[in-house]
């Protein structure tokens, strides 16, 4: 191969927790941006001793660190998209919204972790003001599910029609567009509602509702399949149309799957291997 061939690969940097159970966190990021042909970048905000029953620790990486690995990565080889995950602390996400800042970055995915699939809990109380304040003005799209929009907006989001206001409210906390997903609401269809804060315009994402116990990792999973379609020069409504597509097949085809004896992962390579 000619070491002079203009070839280059669409880069996405994670900026989230380790999960050693390999299902959620940055190992699922990199999972999923291989599956959709990217070069995946990680700066590990904490490391999880976890697998498919719970966490059993936490162990934070100080945010000087985390700053340290971003600008590594960032004076070197840049990124086309981000994604952002698990963070801990306010001191964390006050340091990722700087670095983010002082680089320009574009084609930022937020997913505002909060609690594990587990139940356990992934971000500080005081973190969870931090989070509104300093990362999601800076954010193009943010993804909470309903018990983290719950939080963030300190009131309960019973049906459907309050996931219309939701949406909006939560957009007024800066970012660009908001994915607000309706997985908890169990039912026969999974409803998700994208909201584009610029065209004021509300986009309904409908898929048929897996019931499986293989669900850890699907909000990771998401968030970084959208930042990979923006990395591969996608508008914001397809990378996430087609990023509910990918996560659904996921989860189809994992569902078939037994690993561990708690929540098992989702099929990152679904399509690729079976």
């Amino acid at each position: 191969m000619n070491a002079d061939a203009n070839r280059y690969y669409r880069r996405v940097l994670s900026i989230a927790g380790s999960d050693s159970g390999g299902g959620a966190g940055i190992q699922a990021d990199l999972k999923t941006f291989s599956a959709h042909g990217c070069y995946g970048m990680t700066a590990i905000t904490a490391l999880t001793a976890q697998n498919t029953l719970g966490v059993r620790g936490i162990h934070p990486v100080p945010a000087a660190f985390v700053q340290a690995q971003m600008e590594s990565v960032l004076d070197d080889i840049g990124t086309d998209a981000v994604k952002i995950g698990m963070l801990f602390s306010a001191e964390v996400i006050r340091t990722v919204a700087r670095v983010l800042q002082a680089n320009k970055v574009q084609r930022i995915v937020l997913d505002p972790v909060m609690v594990a699939q587990s139940g356990d809990t992934l971000l500080e109380d005081q973190a969870i003001a931090a989070m509104g304040q300093e990362l999601m003005p800076v954010a193009d799209l943010i993804t909470p599910n309903l018990p983290e929009a719950e939080k963030l907006l300190q009131y309960k989001i019973e049906d459907l029609d309050a996931m219309y206001q939701a949406v909006k409210d939560l957009a007024a906390f800066g970012s660009r567009a908001v994915l607000l997903k309706g997985g908890h609401r169990k039912g026969t269809a999974c409803v998700d509602l994208l909201y584009l804060r610029n065209e004021d315009r509300w986009v309904r994402l409908e898929e048929e509702y897996v019931h499986t116990d293989n669900n850890h990792g699907t909000g990771c999973t998401l968030s970084s399949a959208i930042a990979a379609n923006l990395a591969c020069g996608l508008r914001m409504e397809d990378a996430v149309g087609k990023g509910k597509e990918y996560i659904t097949r996921a989860i189809q085809f994992g569902a078939g799957y037994r690993l561990g004896r708690g929540h098992g992962p989702v099929h990152h390579f679904v399509g690729i291997w079976e």
